[in-house]
């Protein structure tokens, strides 16, 4: 409110317009997102994916309106506001006037007509008053032109006097004489605006009359909060599921009469830190505060910000903490990780910054809780008894998406800046600190203004050391080069075979890769998880016929509706027996996957060759015998792709292998192969990136033993030759395949009034984003504009939209999906056509894969293909000033 009166310069008149409209385009942002929530929630009615209705209740006029009281005029830095019905109540004790009726003109084109002490509409143009005079709304004649007349005088120099006899004597203020008669004019007019109208108490009230209390709250919102859990009946079970049903009606019952005998359960929904110093060393829990008075930290101490929902909290009582993962319907071994008990140090009411001991806290009051900073990193559920449902997991508008590593500028404090990184992921709930595979410490914040404030936190409070912080981190993917499903219809139809041996000569391996359909390669990516419990056989629930877990059937099903949707995208361009061909041969596919990688659950395979022509032992080019090192399809067993080898089969092999001229370990060797695969899958030949949609076919032959060949002593040597040639196999095929960068892409979702749309398309085309769709909203000048925007362009447009848009338009942010860059990160013009069309080297465009690939490269201190002298012929000149 105060820039309108010391920056714009703006007359009340002009004021008055300009809020008015500041109110009106509150309220049409919020219709258009009741609108959206309307529809969505009409469509989940029409697919049955929401219980009860989809009714909406009666429009009841704008949302925010002052006379409702929940619009605040303020001033949030100097610390005061108010709402209309201060006013009301001020000209209704001074007039005599309804304060109804007063509270309803204080907003809208009315007047007060002063003698007949009336509320009255403000006439048309061409009307006339009782009085004869022109009138003015009332809330620029009886609200702003006071604040202004204050503020224009206030400013001047030796105005106290003035402020002294006509503010703070007229309302009975009262107002500190230093601060008063302060030289600073400012100073005085701040401290009589803030005892003329405090900002806490209109906010206090707006908060207590706009805002459901918790008693009527909870009933409504414990459906969020905690929601009904499907457990299958046992017998064991039931009573547990009994008392925690019992446990949600007391939290959705919230009743203070009967808290003192019901359950204790509270919400812990963030830790946050405050110095030692803060903490009262008086009053009540002094003796816990003695005894607990060894910092948790270097002068920091954590308390927990919570709600207690249920029972009555008491100082120095015990308590259960639940993670969100708990379930206490599961035995005592799954759960017992999920649940601890603690002793709660001390109570602390918070008003404003400072806080004060109690010793208990009744349902419905928010408290400070010391004593949980070793026991809830971010959120937790407390309880009294264990069978609890926990709460729901935090949920944010925004998510931590800007990375950066984090060290120290003296190597000597790493140890300093783990624990203050530890600190400060416990302190800030949006930020997620994590140890990358290279070991950099990896900071992920909301923005830039966030991490600003983070890097700020460490070195000031947390690690209070001295940081380098490295550009904004993005994770890329490596691929190869893939036009489409028709042509994984033959294995003919790819690159050759790539083939290494080891260096004694007694292992050679041949290797061939694939690239995998986009919609499966989506489907192994997202279910990364549910393959890590499946290979790891975490999953429990069998079905009755096959033996395999209903997780188990459901992702089989979605592989096999993935190869089919891709295949359907392509069945106009593409005959029926191609087609059926092709999915012939990704069917074949999963029933070769050995393992999965990186990490045994990545997107890529470990495809076996097709043994039904070769038998364990082949001939060698030289005519001698050579053992095909076989193995089993491990992954396409468990996912039922498979069916593993009868007892007869497997006999027959081992014979066959016990009968060659040489036999090793084949397990050894066959967990070489696979940690070979693991380690090329891991770190690509283009910057050390995981793969991605990659099938790696590879074809091991242990050659035969002979004199020439020298047989190490240590079968350890052996194997790490084998890890070698088969990582390095991998990487050579898919160098020779045409590899390809992929970026990670956000949604892109920005709203912007009309007169900045070019603004924001301008921004958006030099980040490099894809318009998928632009609309105007109805009943708006606002527009939503949907894109995709790159990951590696993300860090700095928030800011280039806030510059060019001047602040009008914002943008939400979600991850979406990888994208393959078509250029070629390793392009040179060689050939007379490329050079006579891209020119020599010199005149080519920017190859936006290989600027990728370099700043990754350099980032990881890996070797950069660069010109050091860029014209040898011309000489350096060291100018000097004399």
């Amino acid at each position: 409110m105060d820039r309108l009166i010391t920056d714009l310069f703006l007359s009340p008149e002009d004021a008055y317009a300009r809020l008015r409209g500041i109110v009106a385009e509150v309220n049409s942002i919020y219709s258009t997102l009741r609108s959206g929530y309307y529809f969505s929630s009409l469509q989940d009615d029409k697919d049955g994916r929401r219980a009860g209705g989809g009714e909406e209740d009666d429009d009841e006029g704008d949302a925010f309106h002052p006379q409702k009281g929940n619009v605040v005029f303020a001033c949030a830095r100097d610390g005061w506001g108010f709402r209309i019905h201060r006013f009301a109540d001020l000209y209704a004790q001074k007039t005599g006037a309804s304060r109804s009726k007063l509270l309803m003109g204080f907003w809208g084109p009315y007047y007060i007509d002063k003698k007949k002490k009336a509320v009255l509409p403000l006439p048309q143009s061409n009307e006339a008053t009782s009085s004869g005079e022109d009138q003015q709304p009332m809330f620029v004649e009886n609200v702003l032109r006071p604040l202004w007349k204050v503020y224009q005088r206030g400013l001047r120099s030796n105005s106290a006097r003035w402020m002294d006899d006509n503010v703070v004597s007229f309302f009975n203020l009262v107002v500190s004489p230093r601060e008063l008669y302060s030289e600073d004019p400012k100073t005085s007019l701040h401290a009589v605006m803030r005892a003329w109208l405090p900002l806490a108490e209109s906010v206090m009230d707006m908060l207590v009359e706009c805002t459901p209390d918790p008693v009527a709250a909870q009933a409504f919102r414990v459906a969020r909060l905690m929601p009904e859990r499907r457990t299958a009946a046992a017998n064991h079970t039931c009573s547990i599921v009994a008392e925690a049903e019992m446990v949600r009606s007391s939290v959705a019952a919230c009743s203070a009469s009967a808290s003192a005998s019901a359950p204790i359960v509270v919400f812990v929904s963030k830790m946050f830190a405050v110095p030692y110093t803060m903490l009262p060393c008086r009053g009540l829990n002094r003796k816990e505060l003695l005894i607990h008075s060894e910092p948790e930290s270097e002068g920091e101490c954590f308390l927990a910000f919570a709600r207690v929902f249920s029972g009555v909290l008491r100082a120095g009582q015990k308590v259960f903490v639940l993670s969100t993962l708990y379930d206490p319907v599961k035995g005592d071994d799954a759960a017992s990780k999920h649940v601890q008990e603690v002793e709660l140090h001390c109570l602390y009411e918070m008003l404003g910054q400072d806080l004060r001991p109690v010793p208990s806290v009744a349902a419905g009051h928010v408290v400070a809780i010391q004593g949980l900073g070793q026991h809830v990193l971010k959120s937790a559920t407390l309880s009294s008894t264990k069978n609890c449902w926990p709460f729901s997991s935090m949920t944010f508008q925004v998510s931590p998406m800007l990375k950066v590593a984090v060290e120290p500028s003296n190597p000597a404090d790493l140890g300093a800046l783990v624990k203050g990184l530890k600190l400060l992921n416990q302190a800030d709930p949006l930020v997620v600190y994590t140890v990358s595979q290279r070991g950099e410490h990896v900071l992920a914040a909301a923005g830039q203004v966030h991490l600003d404030r983070c890097i700020k936190d460490l070195q000031e409070r947390f690690a209070k050391v001295q940081l380098g912080v490295s550009k904004p981190l993005v994770s890329f993917k490596e691929t190869i080069q893939g036009e489409g499903v028709g042509l994984l219809g033959s294995m003919k139809a790819q690159q050759g075979f790539v083939e290494r041996t080891t260096p004694n000569g007694r292992f050679s391996v041949k290797v061939q890769v694939i690239r995998l359909p986009n919609a499966l390669t989506k489907v192994l990516a997202e279910s990364e998880e549910l393959l890590g419990q499946i290979i790891d056989g975490k999953t429990s629930q069998l079905d009755q016929d096959g033996g395999n877990s209903i997780s188990t059937t459901m992702l089989r099903q979605r592989l096999i509706c993935a190869i089919d949707s891709e295949l359907e995208a392509i069945s106009e361009q593409v005959e029926k027996e191609k087609l059926e061909r092709c999915r012939k041969t990704l069917l074949g596919y999963l029933q070769r996957i050995c393992a999965l990688g990186p990490s045994h659950v990545g997107p890529n395979f470990l495809l076996l060759p097709d043994f039904e022509s070769k038998c364990g032992v082949t001939a060698s080019p030289n005519g001698k015998e050579d053992i095909l090192v076989s193995s089993k399809c491990h992954v396409s067993e468990i996912l039922g792709f498979a069916r593993a080898p009868d007892a007869e089969t497997k006999n027959a092999t081992e014979s066959e292998t016990e009968t060659s001229t040489y036999s090793l370990d084949s397990e050894a060797l066959r967990n070489s192969i696979v940690s070979g695969f693991q380690f090329a899958t891991n770190a690509g030949p283009i910057c050390d990136e995981p793969m991605r949609g990659v099938a790696f076919i590879v074809e091991a032959h242990l050659l035969s033993n002979n004199s020439d060949v020298a047989i190490p002593s240590d079968d350890n040597i052996f194997t790490g030759q084998v890890i070698t040639a088969v990582k390095e196999a991998c990487r050579e095929a898919v160098l020779q395949s045409k590899p390809r960068l992929v970026e990670p892409m956000y949604f892109c979702e920005l709203t912007t009034p009309t007169e900045q749309l070019g603004a924001a398309f301008a921004v958006l085309g030099d980040c490099r984003a894809k318009v998928l769709k632009e609309e105007m909203q109805e009943g708006t000048s606002l527009f939503t504009v949907q894109a995709h925007l790159p990951v590696a362009e993300s860090s700095d447009f928030p800011e280039k939209l806030r510059k060019r848009t001047s602040g009008a338009a914002s943008a939400i942010l979600a991850f979406s999906h990888w994208e393959v860059i078509p250029q070629d990160p390793f392009f040179t013009p060689k050939t007379p056509e490329e050079i006579e069309r891209f020119g020599d080297g010199s005149s080519i465009g920017p190859n936006l894969a290989k600027k990728l690939m370099n700043s990754v490269r350099r980032r990881k201190g890996l070797h950069v293909e660069e010109k050091v002298v860029e014209h040898g012929t011309k000489q350096r000149t060291l100018g000097k000033k004399v």
